[in-house]
């Protein structure tokens, strides 16, 4: 459905903080996982949500999320700082789900590939 990216971002042009780096996120075993490998020491928050208010409002330095465009980052002061993964969103779909509600599930692929193509074409 789509291809995006796994980045840290934080404040723009902010320094490195003193201290243990505070980072939110919903992927914490990822991201426990991402410092840990570089010998890192974090402290790494939980959250749901609106992910790029944690550096705005001092809950976090650092936030790792799914990037598509930035544009949600840069509107929200952050910028794209670190890549951790190529990733991509794919829908699957049971087998006997899709014969036995086809019309449906046909629907539904049809909406996505249209959503999609009009997103390329743009």
């Amino acid at each position: 459905i789509a291809n995006c990216k796994l980045m840290t971002a934080g404040a723009i042009g902010a320094p490195e903080p003193k201290g243990r780096l505070r980072v939110a996120t919903k992927f914490v075993n990822v991201a426990k996982r991402y410092y840990a490998e570089q010998g890192r020491q974090v402290d790494v928050i939980k959250l749901y949500g609106s992910m790029e208010l944690a550096p705005l409002v001092g809950l976090a330095d650092q936030i790792i999320d799914v990037v598509d465009t930035g544009n949600t980052l840069r509107a929200n002061g952050l910028e794209p700082q670190e890549l951790i993964a190529t990733i991509s969103s794919r829908l699957v779909v049971n087998k006997a789900s899709m014969k036995m509600q086809h019309g449906r599930i046909q629907s539904l692929i049809d909406t996505l590939r249209d959503a999609v193509e009009a997103r390329h074409r743009h």
